[in-house]
C-alpha cells in the first residue's frame, strides 16, 4: 500500500473488527458483494465515500479495511455531519442462510417478543421508498459496525441513512448530488436482485 492508504488506514473508521463475528469467511464474502454498492460514512472526518476497496490485509489480524480510491476525489463528500446520519434498524441479510435464494431485508423490532420476518429485498425497498420521499428520501449508507452477525450466527449489514434535510451547510447542488450517487447505487443492488 502506498502514501495515500497508509493515510487512510489512520482513520478508524475504516478499520472494521470482525473479531465479534463467527462465520468470518462468510461474513466477508457477503460484505465484499456491497463493495462500491453503497457509500460508506466516517464520523470522524466526515467523510462519505462512494468509490472504494474492501481488503482482508493479513497484517490487521480479523479486521476490515475499507479503502477509498484516493484518486477518485470527485467520490468522496467532505463536510457531512454525524448527526445527518441516521440507524434503520434495517438488515440485509443473504438468502442462502434462511434457506432462500437473493437477498432479504429484516426490520429490527423494538419490542424482544415479536419475530423479524425476512422480505424480499426488492419487496422490501419498494416499500421503504414509498415511505420516505420528497425532502425525507431513503439514502442507505453504511458505518464502521454494521457488518454484524443476525440471530444465529448469519452474515449481516445494517443499514445507516443519510438525511438530506441535515445538509443544511450544504448547497441544494451538493445534496442533489449526494442524493443522486446514493439512490443510483441502491437501485443497482435492486436491480441485481
Amino acid at each position: 500500500m502506498g502514501y495515500a492508504a497508509n493515510q487512510e488506514l489512520e482513520n478508524t473508521d475504516l478499520i472494521w473488527d470482525l473479531e465479534h463475528i463467527s462465520q468470518q469467511q462468510h461474513a466477508a464474502e457477503f460484505v465484499k458483494r456491497f463493495e462500491n454498492k453503497l457509500c460508506v460514512f466516517s464520523p470522524t472526518v466526515n467523510q462519505l465515500y462512494s468509490n472504494y476497496n474492501i481488503f482482508f490485509p493479513e497484517d490487521q489480524g480479523r479486521n476490515m479495511v475499507v479503502l477509498p480510491d484516493p484518486y477518485a476525489f470527485h467520490d468522496t463528500f467532505n463536510h457531512i455531519p454525524e448527526s445527518a446520519v441516521q440507524a434503520t434498524g434495517l438488515h440485509i441479510v443473504p438468502g442462502e442462510t434462511i434457506n432462500r435464494e437473493g437477498l432479504y431485508i429484516v426490520i429490527t423490532q423494538q419490542d424482544q417478543n415479536v419475530r423479524s420476518i425476512p422480505i424480499p429485498f426488492k419487496e422490501g425497498l419498494r416499500q421503504i421508498l414509498k415511505r420516505f420521499h420528497g425532502n425525507d428520501p431513503f439514502l442507505p449508507i453504511l458505518k464502521k459496525g454494521d457488518l454484524r452477525e443476525f440471530d444465529s450466527e448469519m452474515p449481516c449489514l445494517h443499514l445507516h441513512r443519510l438525511r438530506l434535510s441535515a445538509l443544511s451547510e450544504m448547497s441544494m447542488l451538493e445534496r442533489q448530488g449526494i442524493k443522486n450517487i446514493i439512490s443510483e447505487k441502491i437501485m443497482g443492488i435492486y436491480r441485481e436482485c
